[in-house]
């Protein structure tokens, strides 16, 4: 018995508590080692067989009266009541009344529906400016031949003689804290209270599966990934109980021309060399039309102008993104030899510091560094 540990220890009291004491400290210490709030936790386990052990000698008057006198050696097993074949949920109806993992909680109510999920496709303008769509779901729906109740036409369901209507059955239960009471489900009528002896033969239990089409308003400004959610479109609820609702996944195709940033747009717009450097009248494309826009002669590649007011619109706010167009010169390809010429007694007439003055810094850099 020498590996034993002090019961007192165990249950971190002292020698002197009284059994209210006991029993408090044994409540806060199962519910914290409990192998059900703590799966594939061996130390837990061993603590809480350690607890378990503990409790049910201090809780008994005659076996504390032993222990104090002989400790460990003064045990044998008949002074262990044990609660190894207690469960969570048990423990909490002995000491606070009811679990919340209970499997006595009924289902004779109004239940609430169960969520449905679908996806939707939209182009990359009904995203932006929104759209109205009919999408089809499958749920239950109520049955026609009865009504909903799941009996046979010219029948309804009769109250469960096993469980008197409740939909949970009573048993006592004797442990060493005394007699106390559990709560299960009613196996006979699954805890609706009710019975059936005629079913619909047209249904299940009141319901039948139906393709549904339902009308959707999609937001101006809604983005690919999201989610719309239509309150109370799921699956109904049980004996009164409010629908489910409807969540569909957004996907947005992409756009030839466009790329987006949340409420912004991007877009990258090809331009020749010589617009570049003489500068151009150009037509700029917007999801809603089109801009003029004069390109400043001198414009260098990679330039990106802002137009504000011209992305799209933010979900659920009248406020707009704003447009970004990226213009990257294009080198010329496949020139011809007199295209070639020209560009050589073009390029002999540049003044490097004039003209080209970022390359000509660059140049003198490099002769500065390198000492060439």
């Amino acid at each position: 018995m020498a590996d034993k540990r002090d019961y007192y220890e165990v249950l971190e009291i002292s020698k002197s508590a009284t059994d209210d004491e006991i029993k408090k400290a044994y409540k806060k210490l199962a519910k914290k080692y409990h192998p059900d709030l703590n799966p594939n936790n061996s130390e837990a386990e061993s603590m809480f067989k350690e607890l378990n052990e503990a409790y049910s000698v201090l809780s008994n008057k005659e076996s504390r009266q032993k222990y104090d006198m002989y400790g460990h050696a003064g045990m044998n097993q008949s002074d262990f009541g044990g609660f190894g074949d207690f469960g969570f949920g048990d423990i909490f109806d002995t000491f606070f009344g009811g679990s919340p993992f209970s499997s006595g909680a009924t289902r004779n109510g109004p239940q609430r529906g169960a969520d449905l999920q679908s996806m939707m496709d939209l182009t990359f303008e009904e995203a932006a400016f929104g759209t109205e769509k009919e999408i089809s779901v499958m749920k239950n729906v109520k049955c026609t031949t009865c009504n909903g109740s799941g009996a046979k036409e010219g029948t309804k369901p009769s109250k469960c003689k096993h469980c008197n209507g409740t939909g949970k059955i009573n048993t006592r239960q004797n442990t060493i804290l005394g007699s106390f009471m559990n709560v299960r489900t009613c196996e006979i009528c699954n805890g609706s209270g009710e019975v059936i002896e005629q079913p619909c033969p047209d249904c299940n239990n009141g319901t039948i599966r139906k393709k549904t089409s339902i009308h959707v308003k999609v937001p101006a400004g809604i983005d690919d990934g999201q989610t719309l959610t239509l309150r109370r479109e799921g699956q109904p609820g049980v004996k009164g109980g409010p629908s489910g609702d409807l969540y569909i996944g957004i996907r947005v195709k992409p756009h030839s021309i466009f790329e987006r940033q949340g409420s912004d747009l991007h877009c990258e717009f090809p331009i020749t060399f010589t617009q570049a450097a003489l500068g151009a009248d150009l037509t700029i494309p917007t999801l809603e039309g089109s801009l003029s826009y004069k390109l400043p002669e001198g414009t260098q590649t990679e330039t990106i102008v802002r137009f504000r007011n011209h992305g799209i619109q933010q979900l659920r706010s009248t406020n707009k993104g704003d447009l970004y167009v990226r213009f990257s010169v294009e080198v010329p390809r496949n020139l011809s030899a007199k295209q070639k010429e020209l560009l050589r007694e073009f390029d002999n007439t540049c003044d490097g510091k004039k003209n080209n003055a970022k390359q000509t810094g660059f140049l003198d850099k490099l002769k500065e560094v390198f000492k060439l």
